[in-house]
């Protein structure tokens, strides 16, 4: 039985991911701060785990390898996107999005890799974003998380390599959950009394709720990705659920400014058809 350890397993893809290695027969350690949100199944050991945390990580990672002697995938899923206009975010929530996002993951690969090298396998699979590489207004620090973890992950790879170890990224796309909803949530919250950033986050809300959205994977897609991520024979660097998310990316990175003129194209667009929509109904509803 192949051991697979899946963080922010309470909720979306992570809940989603744990349930998919688990109905194939591997054995599964879920981690997440809401272990009682964890799925249930013969083959999932839920445990408690908050990635902000060292000795929540050192805990978790000591207790996984009494129970199993052999660790085969870690999948740092764990995250979140702490919104607002980057002048006005708290320094202690700008510390808390890297401690989440990024050195939550950094920490456990340390951890893990010692066991990894002495089998001489095993796979780091990070999860990152298509926001890696593509920006939107008010989520500068989310976004250098998510960029900051796909150059830690290939430099770790080239390191790693020769110990017939991987390190590799999954970039999701628009995803059916409630992702975007905490974000905005985040957002208003970081800002500031009278903020001359406030039409620019209701700009966004209203982009981000709008039919101009792009959803291009459900959190089940995402865990079967996940999946192939951990089992494909020759492993990529880098793994998207679709085709466009893979197109947006490499415009982002090849064109800078078309995808910047485009992105606003779009926002500006999203934000028209939404207000268009809501005096719609306000008008039948009047």
């Amino acid at each position: 039985m192949k051991t697979v350890i899946i963080t922010g397993a309470s909720n979306g893809m992570g809940y989603e991911a744990a349930k998919v290695f688990a109905s194939k027969g591997w054995k599964v350690f879920a981690g997440a701060r809401r272990v009682e949100k964890i799925p249930t199944d013969p083959n999932i050991i839920a445990m408690k785990l908050d990635v902000t945390d060292s000795s929540s990580n050192h805990t978790f990672i000591e207790e996984v390898l009494k129970q199993s002697h052999q660790i085969d995938i870690l999948i740092n899923n764990a995250g979140y996107g702490e919104f607002g206009p980057a002048e006005e975010i708290p320094m202690e929530n700008i510390r808390k999005q890297f401690e989440t996002n990024f050195f939550g993951a950094v920490e456990l690969t340390q951890l893990v890799l010692p066991t990894m090298r002495a089998q001489k396998s095993g796979r780091i699979i990070n999860i990152s974003s298509i926001g890696g590489d593509l920006y939107t207004p008010l989520g500068s620090y989310y976004h250098a998380t998510k960029a900051a973890i796909q150059q830690w992950s290939d430099a770790l790879d080239a390191e790693i390599i020769d110990f017939g170890v991987r390190s590799i990224i999954v970039q999701p796309g628009g995803t059916a959950s409630s992702w975007s909803e905490i974000a905005m949530a985040n957002a208003s919250k970081n800002l500031k009394k009278d903020s001359a950033y406030q039409p620019l986050v209701d700009r966004v809300q209203k982009a981000l709720s709008g039919a101009g959205t792009a959803v291009s994977a459900t959190s089940l897609d995402l865990a079967n990705l996940f999946y192939k991520a951990a089992t494909d024979s020759k492993p990529k660097l880098r793994y998207f659920n679709a085709f466009g998310d893979r197109a947006a990316v490499h415009i982002a990175r090849a064109h800078p400014r078309l995808f910047r003129k485009l992105s606003t194209f779009m926002l500006n667009r999203a934000t028209k058809k939404q207000m268009i929509n809501n005096f719609i109904i306000y008008k039948t509803r009047g």
